[in-house]
């Protein structure tokens, strides 16, 4: 039995390999639709989701399975303060498979140790967001058509954002990276990133606070927003929430086969009018998250 707990404990070879069938799903569903027929999912979501929690649900319907769980702590018994690995323990002898969001790092590592069926990680404080990540590489695929010779920039909270850490550690392992980290001096990379994954790794980076001197040498921009969940002071955070705007204006300079990503919810990062552009890349992006999260399924049910 195997979980994913963190996009590295899936080898290059296993990526490709979820992603081909992500695309083989796009291009035949049909031909999916009966696959998970009697298993059934657990979405255990102890933190406030829109996008992934559904998109694993029409994951699990889409492949002919069937779904159960809760979408706050508030609803579970966590509220009367019952553990993690009983409360898995328990829904294991429920469900085949357990999709588990929580605001603390480590608790679905805590929980795939505890779990009698396989634990997929939505998420866990500004840790890991796997199956973000999955999701971010299946749309870099089928926009750029590869992983190397890239020039990416990361734009935003790059300290508390999990989708970013989770993105530069799995984009690491290509050839010819290069990352451009756009943020305020506050929402910097943090310093364990950079020794123990870019440095490491020989990844060629720049740090910067100027999105409209970065974005004409960048491929891929992913922006992101600034998190008030993960502040403690409220004013730093009206303070730096509207640092990075992107808008038609800024992208004027950027090259005419950028792709935009933002792993979404937006709130203000990206203006309405960028919508339009054929650049941006976010809404195809939030649905190849349900067929990553398909093929990903899948994968860990054992189903051919």
């Amino acid at each position: 039995m195997r979980s994913l707990i963190d996009i590295l404990e899936l080898s290059t070879a296993e990526i490709d390999e979820l992603i081909d069938v992500a695309k083989d799903i796009i291009a035949d569903p049909k031909k999916y639709s009966e696959k998970c027929h009697g298993k059934t999912l657990a979405t255990l979501f102890f933190e406030p989701s829109t996008r992934t929690r559904l998109s694993f649900e029409a994951a699990m319907y889409g492949l002919g399975g069937n779904v159960l769980g809760f979408a706050s702590s508030d609803s579970s018994s966590a509220a009367k303060g019952e553990s993690v690995a009983d409360t898995v323990r328990v829904v294991s002898g429920y469900a085949d498979i357990i999709a588990m969001r929580h605001p603390k790092e480590g608790a679905p590592l805590v929980a795939s140790m505890h779990a009698l069926v396989p634990i997929i990680n939505a998420g866990d404080g500004g840790h890991n967001h796997p199956t973000q990540t999955l999701t971010d590489l299946l749309t870099i695929s089928r926009e750029k058509g590869r992983f190397n010779d890239l020039t990416i920039g990361l734009c935003g909270d790059l300290k508390f954002g999990r989708t970013v850490h989770s993105i530069i550690g799995a984009m690491s392992r290509y050839d010819n990276v290069k990352f451009v980290l756009i943020s305020p001096e506050e929402l910097k990379i943090p310093g364990y990133i950079k020794q123990d994954v870019l440095d490491k790794n020989n990844i060629e980076y720049v740090e910067t606070r100027s999105l409209e001197d970065a974005i004409p040498e960048l491929d891929i921009l992913y922006m992101t927003r600034v998190q008030r969940e993960r502040f403690f002071n409220e004013d730093d955070y009206i303070r730096l929430k509207d640092t990075y705007i992107l808008n038609a204006k800024k992208l004027e300079k950027a090259k005419s086969d950028l792709s935009i990503l933002h792993p979404l919810p937006r709130v203000n990062e990206i203006a309405v009018e960028v919508d339009s552009d054929p650049r941006a890349c976010y809404f195809e992006q939030a649905l190849n998250g349900k067929f990553i999260r398909m093929a990903l399924i899948l994968k860990l049910l054992g189903v051919e």
